[in-house]
């Protein structure tokens, strides 16, 4: 199991883009997402699988995530949540296809 270490961001607020915010959460508390996206009725399942998912695949069992999405596609949600948990502390794995 890992930890966030502190608060960290990645991506932007660019069109097909997200920026992802990752802090530290009480243990226990388990992954607390926060999605805002203006295709959110369409593909707000999916948004919040996929960071879910990347999040999980490291070992973080606990964390805050804020996601503001701009229309990313999935790849792109996957990299923005690895480099904000990077950024955070956490010592990726690598991670298959």
């Amino acid at each position: 199991m890992q930890q966030i270490l502190k608060t960290a961001q990645a991506g932007t607020a660019e069109s097909s883009d997200a920026i992802i915010t990752i802090a530290p959460a009480e243990a226990g508390s388990g992954i607390q997402l926060d999605i805002q996206s203006s295709v959110f009725l369409q593909y707000g399942q999916a948004i919040q699988a996929t960071v879910e998912n990347t999040i999980k695949a490291q070992a973080v069992t606990d964390a805050r995530v804020k996601v503001v999405d701009r229309g990313a596609l999935d790849y792109t949600l996957k990299a923005r949540t690895l480099a904000a948990l990077s950024r955070a502390g956490v010592q990726l794995k690598e991670v298959g296809q």
